[in-house]
Order: structure tokens, then C-alpha cells, then sequence
């Protein structure tokens, strides 16, 4: 009884969207006039970067009217109502924007503007079972139109032929009351995005944007809160620096990454051997590791492996339960072509550079820089101390620029991954070197999704 009154209150507190059928992505605004925050940092932010500018963006709130949320009286010139809610949901045929009508005579008025100036002529409501709807085809190609009940209007843009569907669409979204989202409802926002497994909250202020969301099949490890890490009361240096605490049954997926990447640096290194120690060193793993990547240094084409691998300075730390086995279970690498024996550890000559592997007490640190190696080493602290998340992350935007900034042209021409690279430091690049920090966090959530927190923080403007 308790359960279902809990389940109760939270669907009754989730945001309520008018979402479209076949959606592929939703974005939802419970309130437009609760936006302000969020598009006091859009604009801010805009002013680095052309894709976050308020007037990037808008356009897409509506197939056919000019309105802008953070200008109520446009919404007002157009019979929407400035305190309503809004959803967008975008199709494969076209899209679908509901909103709540302050003035039904103006929205119609403005309508009908629109679409005749879109080559929609005799524009002609027709109204059924209290539903007055309009379809019209754009001289541009597609259709548009509306329907309308009540305070509720939907408004579509179809493609090619999909007019009668997306009408059809709209008439049923006005007819009944939205059901909440329990999706949305888990994460706080002024506004939502959702597609595929990933729902995202945001809001902000004039310098700081907040997001947080959950995701499904995020290629990650479950994580799990341990309470206490040996690395928590480390202070955050370098590009990225994270504290993580995996889950049991995560742990082999995580060391499986490590040996897998170094595997591919390293092809003359015997391959059962390589998975013989890499599963030995994973059952003494506690699952409390540390990722200290400190700056990024292209040398050559990132199309080779060993250029990606070591372009990134780096280090990882794990903790281990019993130190002396981990010791005796790495013992075989001194017998790996190009190694070298360490006081405390070994150095494995690879292509492109040097993999050091090196045990300080209960801490096993593997890095491919010899300076982020040792500074990794000397900070690790005595003791733990409480961490609050499974994950946290703390990143330096303007070196994350900087290194963004080192993807070469050839290749990008020849590479999709590192393009999306070029692209991205191209669009936000300007934005993250005028950035003060970002920080986030990341928990398993059920099902196997993992929910996530991000701030991204500008200087105090002057």
C-alpha cells in the first residue's frame, strides 16, 4: 500500500508531455516562463559558440510561428499562453509542437498568416467533436497545420506525404490529458530532452548550466558506492580527473578495457600471457580506481592506435587487496619483450612510447607518461576517506580545448570518430577556453542504466 502511494506521487509529480507516437526525440518544457535561467546561460554561452544561441534554436519550438521563450510577448502576440508548457516531439516524418493557447482567436489569426505566407492557401478550419484542425500543403513541399480543443493546440510540419498522419497525430495528442512521465520525473530541469534510453534535465543560471539525466547501455561498468576511497580526499589536477568506484561485477569489464588497449600498442606481447595477468590482477581488485589524465600531446596521424593511446597523457590507479599477490601476478611482464625492471614495478618498451606499471603498498598505478606516472604515485594518500558518488569527475575545459584543438585535417578526412572530434572543437572549443570549470557525477541506476550530473561553470561575468 505505501509503495503504490509513493509510485502514486511520483507520477503525479513528473512533467506530463504531450509526446507524439514513433517520437524520436521529445524535448519538454513544463513551464516556457520557468526557462529564464537556462536561457540566461544559453545566451551567454552563445556568444562562443553559434549551435547554444538562443536564436539557434527557437526556431524549432514551432512549425510555423516565430516565438521565442524568452520573449513572452511573442508567445502572447500568438495567442500561446507564456506560462505554459511546450513539447516538441521530432519524427522521421516530419514534427509535432504542442503548447496551451492563452488566446484561441489570435493563435488561429497568426495560423493562418503563417501558412498562407508558407503557400498553405484557403486555409479552412474544420471542426469535429470539439476539435478544430487545419492541413495545408507547403508550397516548399510537405504540410502543416494544427489542432486544436480547448486551451491545447498541436501544430505539425509533415514531410512528402505524411500530412494526413501527422493531423491525425495531433487530433488524438488534444484529445486527452497527457499521462506523466515517470521517466522525467526522476531528474530535475527547466526543460527535458529525451531519446533513445536517454533522458536529460536542464537548467541553469547566467553562468552555470546543470545536467542530469539517466542512460541505457552506456558502454560503462555498473559502478557501486563504496563509501570510503583511498583516492577521495585527493585534490583534482590535469585535464580529467576521476574517482571511480565499480561494482563487482564490473571490474573484469574494466580491466578488460586496460588490457585490450594495451594489447594493441603492444602486439608482441603474448597474448594468453597478457590475459593471464590481466585476470589475475582483477581478482584483487577492490573496485575503488582513480583516472588522472593530465594533458593532451598529438605526435603523428591519430589514426595510428599508439598515436591515440599515447596522445593523452595519462595515469589509472587501483586498489588492491592484497599487494603481494598482485606483485607475483604482474611477475610475468619482466619476461615481455622491450621490459624493464622497476624498484617497484616495471617499464614495458611499447610502439609509440613506455607503459609503466608500478605498486605503491595497496595502490597499482599503470600510466603511459612517466611524469603523470610518478605525480599519480607521490599523491596518493595515506588513508581514504568518504566519497560521496560511485563516480566523480572534475575537467579542465581549456586544456580539454587545447587538445581538442590538436585533431589534424588529414585526419579528419580520412576518420568519422575523429571528425565528431573536429567538429566538436570547432563548435565548443571557443567556449571551453572561457570556461572556468565542469564537475559531474555518475551512479548505476536499475535496469542496467547509469544516471549522470553535470555543471558546467563560467567566470562571474564583470
Amino acid at each position: 500500500m505505501f509503495s503504490s502511494l509513493v509510485l502514486a506521487a511520483t507520477l503525479a509529480a513528473a512533467p506530463a508531455p504531450r509526446s507524439a507516437s514513433a517520437a524520436q526525440t521529445v524535448v519538454h518544457v513544463p513551464q516556457l516562463d520557468a526557462m529564464g535561467g537556462l536561457s540566461a546561460f544559453l545566451a551567454r554561452a552563445g556568444t562562443h559558440s553559434a549551435m547554444l544561441r538562443p536564436e539557434a534554436w527557437r526556431a524549432e519550438l514551432h512549425p510555423f510561428l516565430v516565438i521565442d521563450p524568452t520573449k513572452p510577448e511573442t508567445l502572447s502576440a500568438s495567442g500561446l499562453d507564456p506560462a505554459g508548457p511546450a513539447t516538441v516531439s521530432l519524427r522521421a516524418d516530419g514534427r509535432v509542437s504542442c503548447m496551451r493557447v492563452k488566446d484561441a482567436k489570435t493563435f488561429q489569426a497568426k495560423a493562418a498568416e503563417a501558412m498562407t505566407a508558407a503557400g498553405g492557401a484557403d486555409v479552412k478550419p474544420t471542426t469535429s467533436k470539439g476539435v478544430t484542425s487545419v492541413s495545408v500543403k507547403r508550397s516548399a513541399g510537405g504540410a502543416m497545420g494544427y489542432a486544436l480543443k480547448g486551451t491545447e493546440v498541436c501544430a505539425f510540419g509533415a514531410i512528402d506525404e505524411a500530412g494526413a498522419a501527422l493531423l491525425k497525430e495531433s487530433v488524438k495528442l488534444v484529445g486527452k490529458a497527457p499521462a506523466p512521465d515517470a521517466r522525467l520525473g526522476k531528474v530535475p530541469g527547466a526543460a527535458y530532452l529525451a531519446t533513445g534510453g536517454t533522458v536529460v534535465g536542464l537548467d541553469g543560471t547566467g553562468n552555470v548550466l546543470k545536467v542530469e539525466g539517466t542512460a541505457v547501455k552506456l558502454p560503462l561498468p555498473p559502478f557501486q558506492a563504496k563509501g570510503t576511497s583511498p583516492y577521495a580526499a585527493m585534490q583534482p589536477t590535469g585535464m580529467l580527473f576521476s574517482r571511480v568506484a565499480v561494482a563487482p561485477a564490473g571490474v573484469q569489464q574494466a580491466v578488460g578495457s586496460l588490457r585490450a588497449t594495451i594489447q594493441a600498442v603492444c602486439p608482441e606481447c603474448p597474448k594468453e600471457q597478457v590475459q593471464s595477468v590481466a585476470d589475475a590482477v582483477a581478482k584483487q581488485l577492490t573496485g575503488n580506481l582513480l583516472v588522472n589524465m593530465d594533458n593532451v600531446q598529438v605526435r603523428g596521424s591519430l589514426r595510428a592506435p599508439e598515436v591515440r593511446f599515447f596522445s593523452v597523457k595519462q595515469a589509472l590507479a587501483a586498489e588492491v587487496t592484497d599487494a603481494a599477490a598482485v606483485k607475483s601476478a604482474l611477475a610475468p611482464l619482466g619476461n615481455f619483450p622491450g621490459a624493464k625492471t622497476l624498484a617497484d614495478g616495471w617499464a614495458l618498451a611499447v610502439k609509440g612510447g613506455s607503459v609503466f606499471v608500478r605498486l605503491k603498498d595497496k595502490q597499482l598505478v599503470v600510466g603511459n607518461d612517466e611524469a603523470v606516472t610518478q605525480a599519480t604515485l607521490a599523491a596518493l594518500p595515506a588513508a581514504g576517506a568518504k566519497q560521496e558518488r560511485a563516480a566523480d569527475f572534475t575537467l579542465d575545459p581549456q586544456k580539454l580545448a587545447r587538445g581538442l584543438g590538436q585533431v589534424g585535417l588529414s585526419d579528419v578526412l580520412a576518420d568519422e570518430q575523429l571528425a565528431a572530434l573536429f567538429a566538436v572543437s570547432s563548435e565548443l572549443g571557443p567556449l571551453l577556453e572561457r570556461s572556468e570549470r565542469i564537475t559531474g557525477w555518475m551512479d548505476s541506476a536499475p535496469g542496467g542504466a547509469h544516471r549522470f550530473s553535470m555543471t558546467w561553470t563560467l567566470p562571474e561575468s564583470k
